[in-house]
């Protein structure tokens, strides 16, 4: 008599005959590069920005001092010996011309010192103003020319007549026209003689006042 045995189905199991491994494929050299300058990349621009930092603060100018203008000068800073200045309008008509045998200019006061002045000045109708002194002082236009030594002041009046004015000291205003003095003065005018001890005169107007005391000589008329 035969028996059959009938078993259950038993799961199956895989068997490993011997060790396994996983061998991964060698990666290139210029991969590992480019991986490690990956990683190390933002550790190397923090360390060159902290670099140029220290280098611009070490480099970097100082405050600059305050800056200090000296003094003008009390000496003078050019001279010319026997000159000639013309000073010309924009149209290019001469306006005045100024001689003399030295010439200094006073930058601290902006002034110009002349010895043996010789001025011409040309009114813009046409008349003639002549002024000559041992010695002048003007500013730096020539509006203001102040006269020391033997002064002496030419011109000639809107009746046409010539003025003259001599003194040790002369102010003369050379676009007002004016001419001032505080000290003895003598006036020519149409043959009269005024001797003053000062003197206030308007071109413009024709007007002279005059400071005591005061002499005056005048012509006699004809018959």
């Amino acid at each position: 008599m035969t028996v059959e045995l009938h078993l259950p189905d038993l799961p199956e199991v895989p068997i490993a005959l011997g060790r396994s491994s996983t061998v991964r494929p060698r990666q290139r050299w210029t991969v590992r590069w480019r991986d490690a300058l990956s990683a190390w990349l933002p550790l190397l621009l923090m360390a060159l920005l902290a670099a140029g930092s220290w280098w611009l603060v070490k480099n970097a100018p100082g405050v600059l001092p305050t800056r200090v203008d000296s003094p003008p000068r009390s000496d003078p800073d050019y001279t010319m010996q026997r000159f000639v200045l013309e000073r010309f309008e924009p149209t290019g008509r001469l306006k005045a011309r100024l001689e003399g045998e030295q010439l200094r200019h006073f930058p601290d006061t902006d002034r110009v010192e002349i010895e043996q002045l010789t001025l011409r000045a040309i009114a813009p109708d046409g008349r003639i103003t002549r002024a000559t002194a041992r010695r002048a002082l003007s500013n730096g236009d020539g509006s203001e020319v102040q006269l020391f030594g033997d002064a002496r002041v030419e011109t000639i009046d809107s009746s046409g007549q010539p003025v003259t004015m001599t003194s040790e000291f002369l102010h003369l205003y050379t676009v007002a026209e004016r001419v001032r003095t505080g000290q003895p003065v003598v006036l020519q005018r149409g043959g009269g003689v005024w001797r003053a001890g000062s003197l206030s005169y308007d071109h413009a107007s024709g007007q002279a006042e005059f400071g005591a005391p005061v002499r005056v000589v005048l012509p006699a008329k004809a018959p």
